[in-house]
C-alpha cells in the first residue's frame, strides 16, 4: 500500500492529549497543507486561525460553554454548565477554519482544508480531532465578539470546523474502525 493510503487509514480521532506542544515548524507545514486543499472556483474564501495560547483556548471554551448554557438544547445546556467540559479536549493547539458566511461553496472548501490538516498532522506523528462546537456557537453574540475581536476572524466569516492538534499519551488505545453496512455502492 502506498504512503498516502497508509496515512489516510492511520488517521483517527484523539480526545486525550499531553501538554507537549506542536512545534511551529510542524504547525506551519500543517497550515500550508490546508491552503492546498481544493477550493470551488479557486475562491479560497477561508481563514485559518491557529491558537497555541492556553489562556485564549480557555477563553474560547468559556464562550462555547456560555453559548451552550443559553441554548434550548438540553445536551448543550448540560455541557454549558459542566465544570469539566472542554470542547477541544485540552489539546495544546487548535486550528479554527472559518470562511465567508455568504458563499455556498465555503463549507465544502473548509471541510476539504480540515481533511488536509488531519492528514498532514497524521503524517507528522501528530494526533488530531475534528471539533464542531465553535462552529455551532459562532453566532452567539459573546462568541462572535470573541472570534472577531480577540482572534481576528473576519466579521463576515463563520466557523466551519476546527482541528485539535497534539500528542496522545503513550499507550492510548485506538478504536478499530468498522464501516457500517451499505457504506459503499459501486456501479459498473
Amino acid at each position: 500500500m502506498n504512503e498516502v493510503l497508509q496515512n489516510i487509514k492511520a488517521r483517527h480521532s484523539t480526545r486525550v492529549y499531553t501538554e507537549k506542544q506542536v512545534s511551529v515548524e510542524d504547525l506551519s507545514l500543517i497550515l500550508e497543507a490546508a491552503t492546498h486543499a481544493p477550493s470551488g472556483m479557486n475562491f479560497q474564501d477561508w481563514h485559518f486561525t491557529a491558537i497555541q495560547n492556553a489562556d485564549l483556548l480557555r477563553q474560547l471554551n468559556d464562550k462555547v460553554k456560555e453559548a451552550f448554557a443559553a441554548s434550548d438544547n438540553p445536551q448543550w445546556q448540560e455541557r454549558g454548565h459542566s465544570d469539566s467540559y472542554c470542547c477541544y479536549y485540552h489539546a495544546p493547539t487548535l486550528v479554527i477554519v472559518s470562511g465567508k458566511a455568504d458563499s455556498s461553496l465555503t463549507p465544502f472548501d473548509c471541510a476539504c482544508a480540515l481533511e488536509n490538516i488531519f492528514l498532514a498532522a497524521t503524517s507528522l506523528g501528530i494526533d488530531s480531532c475534528w471539533i464542531n462546537q465553535p462552529g455551532q456557537t459562532c453566532d452567539h453574540p459573546a462568541m462572535r465578539t470573541f472570534l472577531t475581536e480577540e482572534l481576528g476572524i473576519p466579521s463576515d466569516y463563520r466557523v466551519f470546523g476546527c482541528a485539535a492538534l497534539g500528542y496522545a499519551p503513550a499507550g492510548t488505545p485506538v478504536k478499530e474502525r468498522k464501516l457500517k453496512e451499505y457504506t459503499v455502492t459501486m456501479i459498473r
